[in-house]
């Protein structure tokens, strides 16, 4: 018998833990083996963040990796831009929600969260897919669709910073989402995200959310990172990614027999 691996008892749908200020911990999804993230699925991590930005990834490895671990643990996906195609391709692929990256406006946030929802409350097209039970849910998903998606923002440049406030005025945001090293980058100091001009961005960040009850989030390179993160307050977090796990735990196991 396979065990599903997430210790900590969860909502059925990700919107509800972040409104119940739930702790979700994951980690990046950079491969597109279904195996590794039923893997990290099964070790227990709350949530999967699958990177379409970045990497070789792409939508039909996305709904691959959302297939494997449905009902073990959540699924967000980062679309590649904030175009019409791309967001409502990677919804259709029954992901819970979505990030949009380098968001550093109101106006921009509202994009986005319009291109995510259905009308009335936006422009999102219909379509048949994986989301829709490929036509067989069609009517259940259209009418839950809205309530159920889940909007993250990415703040990670100094003008989204500047413009906190103003993007977390927008309605259908669920949560902002820090990238600390593309903030570095925007700062001129890319990578050194423990510097004191980073570390009040973010912090300016947290307060911002603190203040409107929105949930905050940030990726983390090393569970320290993460484990400070969280008792700072932020609710979800991403520490590493598939393939710095698996290394970091090959290296450990080589310098432990080696030294022997």
């Amino acid at each position: 018998m396979v065990l599903i691996g997430r210790m900590v008892s969860m909502p059925a749908l990700l919107k509800d833990a972040l409104r119940q200020n739930k702790t979700l911990i994951g980690t990046l999804v950079t491969t597109s083996s279904p195996e590794v993230a039923e893997v990290l699925a099964l070790a227990g991590f709350d949530w999967l963040f699958i990177d379409l930005e970045h990497g070789s990834l792409s939508i039909q490895d996305a709904q691959s990796v959302i297939q494997v671990v449905a009902g073990r643990c959540f699924t967000v996906v980062r679309v590649p831009d904030a175009s019409a195609e791309n967001v409502k391709r990677v919804l259709d692929t029954g992901c819970d929600g979505i990030i949009a990256p380098h968001v550093n406006s109101a106006d921009e946030a509202r994009t986005i969260v319009a291109l995510a929802k259905y009308p009335p409350d936006g422009e999102r097209s219909v379509g048949l897919g994986r989301a829709q039970g490929y036509g067989l849910n069609f009517a259940d998903y259209i009418a839950s669709a809205n309530a159920q998606t889940v909007v993250l923002v990415q703040i990670e440049h100094k003008n989204a910073v500047a413009n906190v406030d103003q993007i977390l005025q927008v309605q259908g945001i669920d949560a902002l989402f820090i990238g600390p090293y593309d903030l570095s980058g925007s700062m001129g100091i890319l990578g050194q995200v423990s510097d004191a001009r980073v570390v009040a961005a973010i912090d300016k960040v947290r307060s911002a959310c603190a203040r409107t009850n929105r949930s905050f989030g940030i990726f983390c390179a090393t569970a320290e990172q993460a484990s400070a993160a969280i008792t700072a307050g932020a609710r979800i977090v991403a520490v590493g990614t598939d393939l710095m796990h698996m290394a970091n735990s090959a290296r450990v196991a080589l310098e432990a027999i080696r030294a022997r």
